[in-house]
């Protein structure tokens, strides 16, 4: 049973993209959050590749879960629950962690809980400022993601407002980086060379910003596209590139678009809370200009520590105490990953799991056709 003092304790998996994630959080308190990142296996490319991602999920698997067990200091059989990204991301690399979920829930004889990457963000902040009101206003901003979301309730109800339609924040970070050859990936390092740099050196366009454009909706590939070949046009003519202004001013411009539109979004939906979350919310200049405009605003404004923004087991779990804690259906055993699972599924509901071994005719009823019968009694501890 849940410990009534302090909330359900889930075991979240986070596989999506390069980071092993596995987090252990007892209701909104984070007891573990164990990485294991592949990144620097992708560098070399340029970008994330899946088939490299998949390899080293499937590597770092289980010593990560060993590792977030011991530093919680509890025992796999005190969980009470399971919960796992199923989508959005990468098809190979989700397929490894919702097996390995699958698995650990099956043996220990839990509920599994699978989620949804974006909701996962934004429940993260739970873990740092305590319950989120509802609705929450929340704005993602992650390699592979810009939205703005609004969730009267994060386990069942997030609506939509706004998306990119091209290349993402975080995308377009990567691709000025490579640019300017400062290496992969692109947030962090963009970041550190534009507190340096001239946010007003060089005006930037600003994507979608007209009167007729939609109002919530993000596009950065025409900001990379002039900031390219206004590094091209210089490098032609034979001129110095300075790499500090440019990235501050490229900077300057998404944030003041992100900021601009996710406040104005709050105004609109009479909001009075702005939830920032995704790997790009570390970047020092978003985080201030939010705080900034936030406070002109009168909107508080939650942004987590930087190590919970990026892609994280720790969010995962949260999002699955929460499905627990408010009696969510478990997923079934059939649970399968989703690239492309939409926003609006908070997690992937089904039946309840039955509890492990004894019950491989439940599985098979779902298409599992090899069940082993196993004894739990000394695999975990």
């Amino acid at each position: 049973m849940a410990d009534s003092r302090g909330g359900p304790l889930v075991l979240g998996i986070e596989t999506s993209c390069d980071e092993t994630g596995v987090g252990i959080v007892r209701g909104h308190t984070l007891l573990a959050d164990a990485v294991a990142s592949s990144v620097d296996e992708h560098a070399r490319f340029g970008g994330v590749v899946p088939e490299v991602a998949s390899r080293a999920h499937l590597e770092a698997m289980v010593p990560t879960i060993q590792r977030a067990l011991k530093d919680a200091g509890v025992a796999a059989s005190d969980l009470d629950g399971i919960a796992v990204t199923a989508g959005p991301g990468l098809a190979g690399a989700l397929l490894v962690g919702v097996s390995a979920a699958k698995a650990y829930a099956y043996a220990l004889g839990k509920p599994l809980y699978g989620v949804n990457h974006l909701a996962s963000h934004i429940c993260v902040d739970q873990l740092e400022h305590g319950a989120l009101p509802e609705p929450t206003m929340a704005l993602l901003v992650s390699g592979g993601h810009s939205s703005l979301l609004l969730a009267p309730d994060i386990t069942a109800d997030v609506r939509p407002l706004g998306a990119t339609i091209d290349d993402a924040a975080g995308e377009a970070f990567d691709k000025i980086a490579r640019v300017l050859h400062l290496g992969f990936p692109g947030g962090p390092v963009i970041d550190r060379y534009a507190r340096e740099g001239n946010p007003d050196a060089i005006r930037f366009p600003r994507g979608l910003t007209g009167p007729r454009d939609p109002v919530y909706d993000f596009s950065f590939s025409g900001l990379k596209t002039a900031v390219a070949r206004w590094i091209e046009a210089k490098r032609a003519a034979g001129e110095h590139v300075p790499v500090a202004d440019v990235a501050a001013s490229f900077q300057e411009a998404v944030v003041d678009v992100l900021t601009r539109k996710a406040v104005r979004a709050c105004k609109d939906h009479g909001v009075d809370h702005l939830m920032i979350g995704g790997g790009v919310a570390a970047n020092t200049r978003l985080r201030a200009m939010a705080q900034r405009r936030c406070e002109d605003a009168g909107i508080t404004l939650r942004v987590p520590r930087p190590k919970l923004c990026t892609d994280n087991g720790a969010m995962v779990a949260a999002l699955g105490a929460e499905m627990v804690a408010r009696g969510r259906a478990a997923s079934a055993w059939d649970l399968s990953a989703d690239s492309s699972l939409p926003v609006t599924d908070p997690h992937v509901p089904g039946e309840p799991p039955a509890a492990g071994p004894g019950h491989a005719h439940h599985a098979h009823a779902h298409g599992h056709d090899h069940v082993h019968e196993v004894s739990k009694d000394n695999l975990y501890s």
